[in-house]
């Protein structure tokens, strides 16, 4: 793998989490002993050859101060409305001194496998293109409103996972001019394919869920719980 580059982490964390049902966004629930976000930093920071780790966070957040971060790379900066806001803003905060790529990842994934980070990190960097980490689609897809209008065959059909990862330039130019002409971005992902750049599918794990829902949490703890056994022995 090339060991000649820059890299920097963006995290967006500004949403509220209404499906949760909770009165405090979604990444400071906490699950076994921490802060969902905590726990997905703890993830990003075994990176080590990231020089920073940029968190997005709305200006009126009154809980990620209190959190205690002591890794020097975290630099907190303006959340926006919407996610892509949040990343944009993020790559303006590294604008003085950018980076070669930049990882993005969602806040309420901490369980995220650093090896298939590495992963991503190899298979795009070797091939000079940006990608993501992305799980095939295992079950039977249906397509239709109440009722089913037809079955989408699902040979080439992925799930997008996260983390992303995209040249810095590439990224910030396709955000901004998307975000511009009012496109909708849903992904990172999806600014670059607007812009007609590649973005390379890299195989990740299934369980690297986002925590949305309240059922999603006990399913969360059980993954987090099985980790750490496998880390032990």
């Amino acid at each position: 793998m090339k060991t000649n580059y820059t890299l920097a982490i963006i995290v967006p964390a500004a949403g509220v989490g209404s499906r949760m049902q909770h009165s405090a966004p979604k990444q400071y629930i906490r699950l076994a002993g921490k802060t969902i976000l905590e726990h997905t930093l703890a993830k990003l920071a075994q990176l080590k050859q990231a020089s920073s780790i940029v968190v997005a966070v709305s200006d009126d957040d009154p809980h990620f101060d209190s959190l205690g971060l002591i890794d020097p790379r975290i630099i907190r900066v303006s959340g926006g409305k919407e996610r892509a806001d949040s990343v944009l803003n993020g790559l303006l905060a590294l604008a003085a001194n950018p980076p070669d790529w930049v990882l993005v990842h969602d806040a309420a994934r901490p369980l995220v496998m650093p090896t298939d980070i590495e992963r991503l990190l190899t298979e795009c960097i070797n091939a000079d293109e940006g990608g993501i980490l992305a799980s095939k689609v295992k079950d039977t897809i249906k397509r239709g409103g109440t009722h089913s209008k037809q079955t989408v065959p699902r040979d080439d059909l992925w799930q997008a996972l996260t983390p992303q990862l995209f040249k810095y330039h590439d990224l910030i130019q396709a955000l901004q001019a998307a975000l511009a002409q009012q496109i909708t971005i849903t992904d990172e992902a999806s600014a670059i394919e607007w812009a007609n750049k590649p973005v390379k599918l890299v195989a990740g794990r299934s369980d690297n869920i986002k925590i949305t829902t309240p059922e999603d949490l006990d399913l969360a703890s059980f993954l987090l719980q099985k980790q750490h056994s496998e880390n032990a022995l």
